[in-house]
């Protein structure tokens, strides 16, 4: 696992759903040789959300290959029994969903306890409230800006204020704020403005590149980051 050291800098998190699945490995080294500041990996299980995507295995495979931090987002139910395997695969950070069990506080704790951060997902139509008494047992919050599922979709525009709202709950709390879903040069400036710092991006990063032509995500990575300064 990596040392995270917490600052409100603004990161970008490639999905690696949306690089090639046949070169995973180097796909990795390629975005993070561009300026990647975390990997976001999404595990899906045809149950929770309408996909299905990696396991722990695929997660121990590829975490020689990142240098930065493992970000291991769970759309998955029940999402318990998966934690330690999660965790034993290398991720700095798991995010579970609110929904995705009965009991999230035990969820966070399991998270914790297994030497994760650990992270809470906001679906669009969850409301920022219920992160209430929960503010003390995360170390991100990741709102959702489209529904869980697949990559690139429209990013929903009344999230930006859940992110406003969130970001007052959260006050000095050294608690990163997550943006999933739509992150582009033009949505990046609303979030960041509103309070986010962590900005996952798929499709918006891996456009145009590969991995025997890795510049257009250097490229890509420094236009999200660019235009989220704007508004700083």
């Amino acid at each position: 696992m990596t040392d995270i050291l917490f600052d409100r800098s603004v990161k970008i998190a490639p999905s690696i759903l949306a690089a090639d699945f046949a070169n995973f490995g180097r796909e990795i080294e390629a975005v993070e040789a561009e300026g990647a500041d975390w990997i976001h990996v999404d595990v899906m299980d045809g149950h929770f959300v309408p996909n299905l995507t990696f396991g722990p295995a695929m997660c121990k495979a590829i975490r020689p290959h990142i240098k930065t931090v493992m970000d291991v987002h769970l759309m998955i139910s029940p999402v318990d029994p998966y934690i330690d395997a999660f965790a034993e695969a290398g991720a700095d950070i798991i995010t579970a969903h609110v929904e995705a069990g009965p009991h999230i506080h035990r969820t966070l704790q399991a998270i914790r306890g297994a030497g994760a951060k650990a992270g809470l997902a906001l679906n669009p139509g969850t409301p920022v409230e219920v992160v209430d008494y929960l503010l003390d047992m995360v170390d991100l919050v990741c709102v959702m800006t489209v529904n869980p599922g697949f990559g690139g979709q429209k990013f929903i525009h009344s999230q930006v204020e859940k992110v406003r709202k969130l970001r007052a709950m959260i006050g000095d709390r050294p608690i990163h704020i997550e943006i999933d879903g739509g992150v582009d040069p033009i949505t990046a400036p609303l979030v960041v403005a509103a309070g986010a710092d962590a900005l996952v991006a798929g499709s918006a990063v891996f456009k145009g590149g590969s991995v025997n032509n890795p510049a257009p995500y250097g490229d890509n990575i420094r236009a999200i980051r660019a235009a989220a300064a704007k508004l700083l």
